[in-house]
């Protein structure tokens, strides 16, 4: 039995092997843009399932796992931004304010398959136009949910967090790891 990771994330990759550096990646083809759901977290798990369905598929006997990030910002769902625009749009929707980052999970092997979604509450202080900027200029923003990645640049933004740090990362580690070991 192998385990994959359904995702092409260097970030994902990085804390899988937190867990484990036993494992491959496989990304998938799924189409996102049909997939709906009620609210944002309902989204990531769905987003999570298509992934892990899509990978498999073509693997019953192994562990695969799909993940799925989104920002949920007083209930607009922020993916990945499109270009600079919409990334200053999120940034400044998301300065001096509270928001939710969402993390779809889900795992499956043979006809065995266990989703969640983990979700952590982001508050940042105000960013300033210049920083906002400069942020914008870099290459940073562009392929993550909500335009920011919590780990570089943007942590000078933070003024709290409520849940897992992980999470906002695109991979609640401690909640992977614990439903891993039910496989």
């Amino acid at each position: 039995m192998a385990i994959i990771l359904a995702s092409g994330s260097p970030r994902r990759r990085e804390l899988m092997a937190l867990i484990t550096p036993d494992y491959r990646v496989e990304t998938s083809d799924v189409d996102e843009s049909g997939i709906t759901a009620a609210d944002p977290a309902s989204l990531v798990q769905a987003l999570a399932r298509a992934k892990c369905m899509a990978v498999a598929q073509h693997h019953p006997e192994d562990v695969v796992i799909g993940c799925d990030t989104v920002v949920d910002c007083g209930g607009e769902v922020f993916g990945k931004p499109r270009d600079a625009a919409d990334a200053r749009r999120m940034l400044r929707a998301l300065s001096g304010r509270t928001h939710a980052v969402h993390t779809g999970v889900c795992v499956a092997r043979g006809g065995r398959t266990e989703c969640f979604a983990d979700t952590c509450r982001v508050t940042f202080f105000p960013i300033g136009e210049a920083d906002l900027e400069a942020y914008i200029a870099s290459a940073e923003p562009y392929d993550k949910a909500g335009g920011y990645a919590i780990q570089g640049h943007a942590a000078v933004w933070i003024d709290r967090l409520e849940g897992d740090y992980y999470t906002i990362m695109g991979f609640p580690v401690s909640r992977v790891a614990r439903t891993l070991a039910g496989f």
